[in-house]
């Protein structure tokens, strides 16, 4: 104890023997922290300060002293009355006394704020191949895609007990269940970038998205013998392993390269050169990008050491895990990630329809009136597979007449221009909408700027009016009279052709 303390106590048995048996101990009525005072710091999102200015002000009230209100606070009649009120500083150790961490982050921020102050348990590890996760994490960087910036997007599966990657997959654009099923696919197969690792998974932990959670996707699953656990909503932690893999693409991958477009913080700030180093550089290609993001999963797995590994690199633990492993053949994986037209069609002369489109092979021949069916690829509509009923593969299609890359290019461009300028319109007209008003520092009605003359204003609306009417014109419904005899017309109204003159006859 301090000094100042063992003296008030001095003093406190001095004038209370009794006090010397628990010196220091205080009173029972101590100041506690109410449910109406919780949902007054509700109101005020934490501002304990706040909460407390409101509290004096309505005690002065019912006491029938004047009061100054305050700015922006609770109805009077939701505000407890409290006798006395305490001091502030006795109000702020009863806030941090009585309400956890979590709580008072979570009337600051949100109740998801209050996430980062709970404790999880920690699941035991496992065997290879027992749980695999998988996500779409969005990289924040521009690349060039045939043209166009876009912000691509990485799908990929982890091993959770040997933290390795498994498969990946790269998508230009809004990632669908075609992404999932080629990451699959590569997560199967224990051949390419990702090593000896891959086989059939016990079970795999998924959000729930609407790609995840699709038909084919869950049919390839269920046929796998995998078990799905899709996890509720908003409960990142319930899948951490896969959701720490992205925090460390993020840190680790996507932000050392160009056209990394999160602003860093000022502890991690650059120098000024070095941002207009970055700036200056180009955006990096699709085939650039993917090349890095596979570079990056084969360091991932062969040279990087993380947490509860004991210092072994992801391959290295998976394969210092005997668990056997479950394999499909390659042939049997690419027609399980097809998806299925799910009806029989005829082969003709044309080849076979689908979705209105022709798709013609060269294996057909000969064959123009055969059952088939068809699975394809999702999103992948240039190319089919067919199949017979019986479900052996008898080849694959491509689409007929398809428009060349130069009328790709060209359609391409002809439907930028056409959103680009449909945007412009949609700004302009929003700008026009748009109404501004003066400041006041007095309390007086709103006043709206922008001057127009009344000539201005007449001959704007005299313009809508006219344009209003032509568009519920009806030329068709009453035709056009005659031209008169005088006038000077076209040959094409007059079924007589002669030319006339707008003279009078009789001064011609």
């Amino acid at each position: 104890m301090s000094e100042r303390t063992v003296w008030r106590w001095l003093a406190q048995a001095a004038a209370d023997p009794g006090a010397t048996a628990h010196p220091g101990a205080r009173s029972g009525d101590r100041f506690e922290i109410t449910a109406e005072v919780r949902v007054l710091l509700a109101y005020w999102r934490g501002n304990a300060s706040a909460v407390h200015r409101q509290l004096m002000a309505r005690a002065r009230a019912a006491a029938g002293e004047p009061a100054v209100a305050v700015p922006g606070g609770a109805p009077t009649e939701a505000v407890p009355v409290l006798d006395p009120v305490p001091s502030l500083s006795t109000f702020l150790r009863a806030v941090r006394r009585d309400l956890t961490a979590g709580e008072r982050a979570a009337l600051a921020i949100g109740p998801e704020a209050a996430r980062a102050h709970d404790v999880f348990g920690k699941r035991p590890r496992l065997w290879r191949n027992h749980t695999w996760e998988a996500d779409h994490v969005q990289a924040p960087l521009l690349v060039d895609a045939d043209g166009d910036l876009v912000r691509p997007w990485v799908t990929w599966f982890i091993d959770v007990a040997t933290r390795t990657i498994t498969g990946t997959a790269v998508t230009p654009g809004q990632p669908s269940r075609a992404s999932i099923l080629a990451a699959l696919r590569a997560a199967i197969l224990r051949s390419g970038p990702y090593g000896s690792a891959g086989g059939i998974p016990e079970a795999v932990r998924i959000d729930r998205g609407k790609d995840f959670l699709s038909r084919t996707v869950l049919g390839v699953f269920g046929t796998l013998g995998a078990e799905v656990d899709d996890l509720p909503a908003y409960s990142p932690h319930l899948k951490g392993t896969v959701e720490n893999l992205n925090r460390s693409a993020d840190r680790m991958l996507f932000a050392a390269l160009p056209g990394y477009t999160v602003t860093p913080s000022p502890r991690r700030a650059k120098k000024e050169q070095e941002l207009a180093d970055c700036d200056a550089a180009p955006p990096l290609t699709f085939t650039e990008f993917t090349a890095e993001v596979l570079a990056w999963t084969t360091w991932w797995n062969t040279e990087h050491r993380p947490d509860g590994l004991t210092g072994q690199t992801p391959i290295e633990a998976w394969q210092a895990d005997p668990t056997p492993l479950s394999d499909i053949p390659e042939a049997a994986l690419w027609a399980l990630m097809l998806e299925d037209d799910g009806r029989t069609r005829k082969l003709t002369s044309h080849g076979v329809r689908w979705r209105g489109r022709d798709y013609v092979g060269a294996w057909m021949a000969g064959q123009a009136g055969r059952s088939v069916r068809i699975r394809y690829m999702p999103h992948h509509d240039h190319e089919i597979e067919v199949f017979d009923p019986a479900g052996r593969h008898l080849g694959s299609a491509h689409l007929a007449d398809a428009a060349t890359p130069e009328q790709l290019d060209a359609l391409r461009r002809t439907r930028t221009a056409r959103a680009r300028r449909l945007r412009e319109e949609a700004k302009k007209a929003q700008a026009m909408r748009r109404q501004r008003f003066a400041p006041a520092t007095t309390p007086t009605a709103p006043q709206r700027l922008g001057a127009v003359t009344a000539a201005e204003a007449n001959h704007e609306l005299e313009a809508a009016a006219h344009s209003d009417m032509a568009t519920l014109a009806l030329p068709d419904l009453i035709p056009p009279a005659p031209p008169p005899e005088d006038w000077n017309t076209p040959t094409s109204p007059r079924s007589a052709g002669v030319r006339r003159s707008r003279v009078p006859k009789e001064t011609r």
